[in-house]
């Protein structure tokens, strides 16, 4: 698939601020396929589905629109649910605790793949996830498998709770990763893990601009 970048890895390498900023730079679409995952558990909340009935859960992703498009001065990629803008909603500490819940559905899992293989078919895309390389886009021209310290990975998010007035603690947050992380790689639909033919990229000592800049240049020298 010319002109698609795939970009894997685990919860706080980096994956979605970096994706963001590529796309940007390289006038490209950019597709977050894990807040789309969010966004089906998010409709599980509104509509008190127990995250047992995972043949409720299948019916609400099934029937589910989702469309991104960046702000108005393309700091922020926002994504409409429904026709809802449900950015802020999906980033909530209730979504984070059970978005994996929802993740590990197969039927699910096969749903929004569709719906991203489908999204990402015009080219000029640049997406990220967990299984992107491996089963969503395994033909993507460019892989790129991002990854960092299970610290540095917490240290990230708690700054960006921060931000948002989250009161979670440094402690929660690389405890709420580590698992996050066993369950991505250890689920038995797509777990999370680098495709062979994928690039790897540390980013614990890297900045976002220096590991952006990295990625173009790998682009350029192909």
């Amino acid at each position: 698939m010319k002109d698609v970048i795939a970009i894997d890895g685990p919860a706080g390498a980096g994956k979605s601020t970096i994706a963001k900023k590529l796309a940007v730079q390289l006038n490209y679409n950019y597709l977050d396929t894990g807040a789309m995952y969010r966004a089906v558990t998010l409709l599980a909340l509104t509509n008190k589905v127990d995250f047992s009935d995972k043949k409720k859960i299948v019916s609400l992703a099934k029937k589910a629109q989702f469309q991104f498009a960046f702000s108005n001065d393309e700091s922020k990629l926002l994504l409409f649910l429904n026709g809802q803008d449900v950015s802020k909603l999906i980033r909530s500490k209730k979504i984070n605790q059970h978005v994996s819940d929802v993740a590990c559905i197969k039927g699910v899992r096969d749903i929004l793949v569709k719906k991203q293989q489908e999204l990402a078919q015009n080219g000029k895309v640049v997406m990220d996830g967990r299984d992107i390389g491996t089963r969503v886009l395994p033909e993507a021209e460019y892989k790129f498998y991002l990854t960092a310290t299970l610290e540095e990975r917490a240290q990230r998010r708690f700054n960006e709770n921060l931000n948002h007035d989250d009161n979670v603690s440094y402690q929660q947050i690389k405890e709420n990763i580590k698992l996050r992380d066993e369950i991505d790689s250890q689920r038995k639909h797509s777990p999370l893990k680098k495709a062979e033919d994928a690039i790897l990229i540390d980013t614990t000592h890297f900045s976002i601009e220096e590991v952006v800049e990295k990625i173009k240049t790998i682009i350029r020298s192909e």
